[in-house]
């Protein structure tokens, strides 16, 4: 009962949606603007680079929080604590709060494989991070970063239950992409600094 409980509460504090919250401060629906998406780089597009740190900064931090309560709820169970930052990322992605509308998870997802499984996530990160200052495509290191992780982890001989997770994590972040996977085939999706 313990660990249904920590998993229904990491996914409560996932359907927090920084950016939706922050926009509804500045009095708009960030859904509606820009790409569409309540995320921090459509927050970027939309309201600027300080709400963009915030929202991006609380994304994260609410992933770093929902594994950590599910290591503390469950007593270090692995799977617990893997189920619990998988559901503070669906909580990102069809937020209660929200009418189950809300972001693709990647900064949620940075929290959550930081903690979960740091060397595979940094080493992923890095190639990311890299491949977004080449190309300017959010989205394209995004799904490098989301696909690499479960390779380097299987790599690195890391737990089942962590793999398992981390693959979870990819097919979450392939299926919110898909539409940016359709624009990058064509050659029609935006780069960072660009104007729609």
């Amino acid at each position: 009962m313990i660990n249904g409980m920590a998993i229904a509460i990491c996914y409560l504090i996932g359907s927090l949606s920084f950016s939706l919250i922050v926009g509804k401060i500045k009095g708009i629906d960030i859904r509606k603007h820009g790409s569409g998406n309540a995320g921090a780089t459509n927050t970027l597009r939309v309201l600027g680079i300080v709400p963009a740190i915030i929202v991006f900064v609380l994304d994260m931090g609410k992933g770093i929080a929902s594994v950590l309560i599910g290591s503390w709820l469950s007593q270090g169970t692995l799977w617990v604590t893997a189920a619990c930052g998988l559901a503070a990322i669906i909580g990102h992605n069809w937020p209660v709060f929200f009418s189950f509308r809300g972001g693709k998870g990647i900064a949620t997802t940075i929290g959550v494989t930081a903690v979960l499984s740091f060397y595979p996530a940094a080493i992923a990160g890095a190639v990311a991070i890299i491949s977004i200052f080449i190309t300017r495509y959010v989205s394209l290191g995004s799904l490098i970063f989301t696909t690499l992780m479960p390779i380097i982890a299987v790599i690195m001989g890391a737990e089942i239950e962590i793999i398992i997770a981390m693959l979870l994590i990819c097919a979450f972040a392939v299926y919110r992409h898909r539409s940016n996977i359709r624009r990058l085939i064509r050659g029609e999706e935006h780069k960072i600094g660009s104007k729609r």
